[in-house]
């Protein structure tokens, strides 16, 4: 039996399983702990079927679902210096860069992107806080002016997807710097009359929240998104007071006027449209199967008239 059962079969389970199970099939929700299984996550948009968690999503699949068709055309956004510092703590700053590349396989931690949605031409910009927290450098500055750049070349409204753990350390006062540097490149489109819409997704803190995160015509934020300039720790400990709860939470924020609105995922797309047709003075959109705009309805005017 000794030799059956040690050797015979194992032999015969190792002949049929060798089929090997992806390990990255089930994911666990981080507020419920229900285990979903990756289609049925990615088919939700990242949120959890049972409990309506909003979990993290890369900025290239909030594009594939936000733009018609999940057509959109990247843009080049201009590099700045690499390791300006030559900053080294346990690793070397290039290491780090080289190494968050090859986990989220994107060049750096914000996208930007020229599309349609719902018919509706936008220019659009997005965080990844798997890059080194969505930290800010100089490379999200230049992106954020030159989403700003091309919405006014284009005279487009600017959808801004916010995911910072604030500014980052490895480029030191240089990443500061991009906090005024972004405020100009808002400003660019006020003086244009052109709508700049802010999306706080989870977590948005730091400097970030200090600039252009909270600079939006609009302020949209997901569900229990964390929002917030300092820690709820930090504070506590300087005023020396508890923080009521929910404090830095969307809803909190909402309740207390420095938020329009808290939108699901799910329903956001149709909200951007809703919102970019309404203050670009276009006609309501289309939904459905109904007949498209005709080419009149559907022209954008180049700036928002001046009120």
């Amino acid at each position: 039996m000794n030799w059956i059962t040690n050797y015979v079969r194992p032999r015969i389970n190792s002949i049929f399983s060798r089929r090997e199970t992806p390990d990255n099939l089930w994911s666990k929700c981080d507020g419920c702990g229900t285990m979903l299984f990756h289609r049925e996550i990615s088919d939700n948009l990242n949120v959890c079927t049972n409990c309506g968690h909003h979990m993290h999503i890369t900025p290239r699949d909030r594009f594939l679902a936000l733009f018609d068709g999940g057509v959109f055309s990247e843009i080049d956004v201009p590099e700045p210096v690499t390791d300006p510092l030559q900053f080294r703590d346990q690793k070397k700053y290039p290491d780090r860069m080289k190494a968050a590349q090859k986990k989220t396989g994107e060049h750096e931690a914000m996208l930007v992107a020229a599309g349609e949605i719902g018919r509706t031409p936008i220019v659009a910009a997005a965080q990844d806080f798997s890059f080194m927290g969505g930290s800010m450098g100089m490379y999200v500055g230049n992106a954020i002016i030159k989403a700003a750049e091309e919405a006014v070349r284009l005279g487009r409204p600017l959808v801004l997807f916010s995911a910072a753990g604030g500014a980052r350390m490895q480029e030191g006062i240089l990443s500061l710097m991009q906090m005024p540097r972004t405020t100009v490149a808002v400003q660019m489109l006020r003086e244009k009359n052109l709508p700049y819409i802010v999306v706080l997704t989870h977590p948005t803190t730091g400097g970030v929240t200090a600039s252009y995160a909270m600079l939006g015509d609009v302020q949209i934020s997901e569900p229990n998104a964390l929002i917030g300039f300092a820690g709820q720790r930090v504070i506590e400990q300087t005023i020396r007071e508890k923080l009521p709860e929910g404090f830095q939470r969307a809803e909190y924020l909402l309740e207390h006027g420095m938020l329009d609105r808290v939108t699901d995922r799910r329903h956001m797309r149709e909200e951007l449209i809703v919102i970019c047709r309404m203050l670009m003075q276009m006609p309501p959109p289309t939904w459905g199967d109904l007949p498209a705009p005709g080419p009149e309805e559907a022209k954008m005017p180049q700036t928002k008239p001046a009120e």
